[in-house]
């Protein structure tokens, strides 16, 4: 091989020579260019300062792609095969149950409490300003548009927000709804959770302490998701509450019923046709693609837009509307939105074969304006036009002269947050569940390490395993100060496309094949990169150090290490980093990506025991300890464990308004059946160690 002749390789230098006629006797060194990732370069001081490592850094997200395009093609051959009105019939039923199964159940419904506290009148409407409650106790704050000089009743509209900081306040959504209400429509729009007057983590001075919007939507979702509640059904239940407010009103003709929003407000319109059957028809604005082309496009989204299963279960955005089917829907776009367009205008052409299919072809509709993300004046025009289609009310084509509030004329409450009224916060809620579920837990009775095995497999959804793992044998390492100098790289296969990067420490060269010298192995899961601690880490020497005979070995699981994801649109982001980005994607094609790590650690113990290994100490450090925790309650071959900084417990997590745990370290549903506790338990007949157990503040 030309040293030259590869993007991968660099020339060989005499101290790479050198290291190579070590390793291998003379005449190899031409033979192994030194990878460009195993660079060292001398610092300023003259001692080498190591590049990181990472071969695989588009393997994570390459293995999102391949899933999900491969459950979109399942779908596209479901679609392919209606043919008939009574196929596209049975499709629809089919989608709606799938949705509430991926939404799982709706509460009781409870009294609204419902009560005005400010009335504000215009030249053509007037404005209530509203607050309900969606739960006991879970205040709402709303602003109910109704026309003035208009014969009674009129046609009833939802107005869903977007991600705007000061909720139903923002220009845009006054301005549809002020709109609507000057066309002579009944509009009633309410605040999310989490932005305008509804702020979860406030301050003594009401102001918000864990950011607003986006930031506050996945901060909740995330400790949701330990006691299987789920954030989008939490943001549906609310507009869900809100139509049953708005039916109350005698000024609403219940005969028309629409719901309308963009982006976020698109996200809960487009999820509300599939929830609640009685809208009579939709706008859905900047929202609507495909799930696989925000996956393509590395386009982050809140825990709201990730229904648990959807994928899994087949659905796509377009299905929800189709839930609605035979009833009006129009896709409003953008041309330079940031969702994909050709996922909008796709969904569209298939949405539309359905509604022909159904014999209603007029009523589905697409609109894509030409400017960027927002519902500005041409998709607004659009609502309104596709709205009085509908109802007859208007044949205005444009929107009336508006005149905008300030936000505190709009506002429901006295100090502008209904934390101030005593509005019970959404993690209060998360805190009680957890606590239901854990006294669930302990009538049950602690399950045996063989039952919990398989509690744990299934909450991890992980897939079954056969045969040997495939691997590749990568050229050994220059000397990067491990406390055993050789280091044989291996990558072992473990999903389609997915290797696990497990390092082989030797004292003498190594250069194929693991040796069946030995039966006792050490496996080290890496917490951030086993690179980096195998010349860091004390726990590292201490494992090689106590038990000298042991085969020495680590493991980067997938998203870790040398396969930490380079994804272009998601590095710098603190809501939406790449940890969060693949690990909702997980919820939704039904395997957590914790799940997917742990499947990882099981595929090495496979690789390992090919080669005799069959007495493994497996000792993993901060994000691989869980992982390694759960690989250890299913593999025999294991027979010692130690876990540094692992997660003390779920249960403490759920139950704190103040938590430091990703996504990716969240197993979902997982406190209805077991907790941390329950398996370091277990694995005290595997003799664990455990060392520093981490606090809900990711602190010892």
């Amino acid at each position: 091989m030309n040293p030259t002749s590869s993007a991968r390789t660099t020339r060989i230098s005499r101290r790479q020579m050198l290291y190579a006629l070590s390793i291998g006797g003379a005449g190899t060194a031409l033979d192994w260019p030194v990878p460009a990732y195993a660079e060292q370069a001398p610092s300023a001081a003259g001692t080498p300062s190591f590049v990181a490592l990472n071969r695989s850094p588009r393997m994570v997200q390459e293995f999102f792609v391949a899933r999900e395009n491969a459950l979109h093609q399942q779908r596209l051959a479901r679609l392919a095969a209606l043919k008939t009105k009574a196929d596209a019939e049975a499709y629809v039923r089919a989608v709606r149950g799938k949705i509430r199964e991926s939404f799982g159940p709706f509460p009781e419904k409870t009294p609204l409490n419902a009560r005005v506290t400010r009335v504000v009148e215009r030249d053509a409407y007037k404005i209530e300003n509203v607050l309900i409650e969606s739960r006991p106790g879970f205040l709402v704050s709303a602003n109910l548009y109704i026309p003035k000089g208009r014969r009674f009743p009129l046609p009833g509209v939802v107005g869903s927000c977007g991600h705007s900081a000061n909720g139903k306040a923002i220009d845009t959504y006054q301005s549809f709804c002020q709109g609507l209400a000057r066309l002579g429509y009944v509009v009633l729009i309410f605040d999310p959770i989490g932005q305008g007057e509804r702020m979860q983590y406030v301050d003594a001075s009401w102001k918000p302490t864990r950011g607003t919007g986006t930031a506050e939507h996945n901060y909740a979702g995330i400790q949701q998701v330990l006691v299987d509640e789920r954030f989008c059904t939490w943001r549906a239940w609310d507009a869900v509450r809100a139509l049953d407010y708005l039916v109350t009103r005698e000024e609403v003709d219940t005969r028309h019923l629409g719901i309308t929003g963009n982006s976020g407000g698109g996200t809960m319109t487009t999820w509300l046709c599939g929830l609640d059957d009685r809208w009579t028809m939709a706008a859905p604005s900047c929202f609507v693609t495909e799930l696989r082309r925000n996956m393509e496009n590395e386009l982050g989204a809140d825990i709201e837009q990730i229904p648990p299963r959807a994928l899994a279960l087949g659905l796509d955005h377009e299905d929800f509307l189709a839930a609605l089917a035979p009833k009006p829907v129009i896709i409003l776009a953008k041309e330079k939105d940031y969702f994909d367009a050709r996922g909008n205008e796709a969904a569209y052409e298939r949405l539309k074969r359905l509604y022909r299919l159904l014999g209603a072809e007029d009523n589905v509709a697409y609109f894509i304006g030409p400017t960027y993300h927002g519902y500005s004046q041409e998709n607004r025009e659009a609502m309104y036009r596709w709205f009085n289609r509908c109802t007859g009310i208007s044949d205005a084509r444009t929107e009336p002269k508006l005149v905008l509030e300030k936000e505190e004329t709009l506002w429901c409450t006295p100090q502008g947050q209904v934390a101030a009224l005593g509005s019970k916060p959404i993690h209060d809620f998360t805190r009680e569940k957890a606590k239901v579920l854990a006294s669930k837990r302990m009538q049950r009775g602690s399950l045996d390490l063989a039952a919990l095995g398989r509690t744990v497999a299934q909450t991890l959804r992980l897939p079954e395993r056969s045969g040997v793992p495939e691997f590749r044998i990568l050229r050994p390492l220059p000397d990067r100060k491990y406390p055993i100098r050789h280091a044989l790289p291996y990558m072992v296969e473990t999903d389609r496309g997915v290797h696990a990067l497990v390092y082989r420490l030797t004292r003498e060269p190594l250069l194929s094949r693991p040796p069946r010298e030995t039966k006792k192995a050490i496996l080290y899961v890496s917490d951030l990169s086993a690179d980096a601690e195998l010349r860091s880490e004390p726990l590292v020497r201490e494992l090689i150090e106590a038990d000298p005979e042991a085969a020495f070995h680590t493991c980067d699981v997938r998203g870790i290490g040398e396969s930490t994801p380079q994804t272009t649109s998601l590095n710098n982001s603190d809501e939406y980093n790449t940890d969060y980005f693949y690990s909702s994607h997980g919820l939704m094609i039904d395997y957590p990506y914790i799940g997917q790590r742990t499947f990882d650690v099981l595929r090495v113990l496979d690789w390992l025991a090919a080669w005799g290994y069959d007495q493994v100490h497996l000792a993993a450090r901060g994000q691989g300890a869980a992982p390694a925790a759960f690989a250890a309650l299913l593999s025999s071959q294991v027979t010692r464990v130690t876990l540094k900084h692992p997660p003390a417990s779920y249960a403490e997590i759920a139950e704190s308004p103040d938590y430091n745990w990703p996504l990716s370290a969240v197993p979902p549903g997982v406190l209805a059946s077991f907790d941390l506790p329950d398996c370091y338990r277990a694995l005290k007949a595997k003799d664990l160690r455990l060392l520093e157990p981490l606090g809900v503040r990711g602190r010892t």
